[in-house]
């Protein structure tokens, strides 16, 4: 949780999650991987009260270089290309 002092933490983090929420549950859209990018270039880095804003976009932009046609892939609604761990585990 944020201490919603902080406009990049306050603001960011929850659009961060409403965007990987949505594109998780098959209804993203085309630039939300940009939007990502962008929402972890403005909340990285900048001054706060505290290390939350980093801390919340550090693994989310390794995740977007590394895996950044998963991420294209989900803006179009289409099945998840990574299985899930319980889907693994059930074959």
């Amino acid at each position: 949780e944020s201490c919603g002092k902080c406009t990049p933490c306050r603001e960011g983090t929850g659009w961060t999650e409403h965007v990987l929420h949505r594109m998780e549950n098959g209804e993203g859209r085309p630039g939300d991987t940009e939007m990502l990018e962008s929402l972890v270039r403005g909340i990285g880095g900048r001054k706060t009260l505290c290390l939350l804003g980093d801390f919340s976009v550090t693994y989310l932009g390794s995740a977007l270089k590394a895996f950044r046609d998963v991420f294209v892939a989900h803006e179009h609604g289409g099945p998840c290309p990574v299985a899930h761990p319980a889907e693994v585990a059930a074959r």
